[in-house]
């Protein structure tokens, strides 16, 4: 278990005191706070527990690398990620790892929008941004069989830590599309499981609006670097084709209607019909191809689990 915590000293401690015994090892990353929360945890009589500081505040991400590294170098199996907020249920833990020690995931994360019960309790402006941020997530992970990418409760295998630590992972709040975005290259198997919202007093420190700006333009790069790895240098294929066809026929289609409009507008004539039909059938073509290319793209989600295959020695990250 990792627990990045920043400014947490009022909540820290239940959610150390609250883990299952079956929890061997609890690394908590204490951000660079600048209230009592390394005193907090130092007083706790835990022998599972082994403490991580920063001196400045990196951001949660470049905490949970810190905790992840410690975990490799100790042997860990399976580590989970949990805040110090105290809104993850730890009675859930168990549903979150199964998944991996199953041999059916590499990677696990909570979703906490598959019940209208609990959508009730979640804020309207957290709602409608997951929606929106999930629908780029997918397009930039190519995990379409997911939902609720911010949602900080997963659990990965750690064979594939290394590939975190190696890759292009962020140090602050995007830090979960980031690691699914590097997963996706990686061809490593995501799920979803069901992990009910809960919102005690406090709220996050992720802003909603903050991540509805910031976060697009990082998705859709994330986008373009995973059709360019994955359909260009790894797989020249069928979706790579369609994609270029179903562009350049578009493009061009909108190109040419758009001259010649421009055309017929300066020359204050109506454009002619076969000059229209021939513009608005390039671009349906390109929209066909494109939309197919996403069919399969879509089709093409991860099955096979990676981590199996993958047996980096923990002491090369120490």
């Amino acid at each position: 278990m990792v627990i990045p915590s920043y400014n947490a000293a009022k909540t820290v401690g239940q959610v150390i005191t609250k883990l299952p015994k079956a929890v061997d090892l609890i690394v908590v990353v204490d951000d660079g706070s600048s209230d009592e929360t390394e005193d907090v945890i130092r007083k706790l009589a835990n022998p599972r527990l082994v403490f991580v500081r920063h001196k400045e505040n990196c951001g949660v991400g470049a905490a949970m690398l810190s905790g992840y590294r410690e975990a490799l170098k100790r042997g860990a199996t399976v580590v989970a990620k949990m805040d110090a907020d105290d809104q993850m249920d730890p009675r859930f833990l168990p549903r979150l790892v199964e998944p991996i020690f199953q041999g059916r995931a590499d990677y696990v994360k909570g979703n906490r929008f598959l019940h209208l019960r609990d959508l009730r309790q979640m804020p309207w402006l957290r709602r409608i941004g997951n929606f929106f941020l999930s629908l780029l997530t997918k397009l930039a992970s190519g995990y379409w069989n997911i939902f609720d990418p911010t949602n900080g409760y997963t659990a990965i295998h750690s064979a594939l830590i290394p590939l975190l630590l190696e890759g292009r992972i962020s140090r602050g709040f995007f830090f979960e599309s980031s690691v699914l975005i590097e997963l996706g290259l990686h061809r490593a198997v995501v799920k979803d499981v069901y992990i009910p919202a809960r919102y005690p007093g406090g709220g996050s420190h992720l802003s909603e609006l903050r991540a509805v700006i910031s976060f697009p333009p990082r998705l859709l790069y994330g986008f373009g670097r995973r059709l360019w790895v994955q359909y260009i240098v790894r797989d020249f294929g069928i979706v790579s084709l369609l994609g270029f066809l179903g562009a350049s026929l578009l493009l061009s289609g909108l190109a040419f209607g758009g001259y010649h409009w421009y055309q017929s507008s300066l020359a204050a004539r109506t454009t002619p019909t076969g000059t229209v039909m021939i513009a608005a059938l390039l671009v349906i073509f390109g929209v066909q191809s494109l939309f197919q290319a996403l069919l399969l793209d879509v089709q093409n989600v991860p099955r096979e689990p990676i981590h199996p295959d993958l047996a980096t020695p923990a002491s090369a990250y120490e």
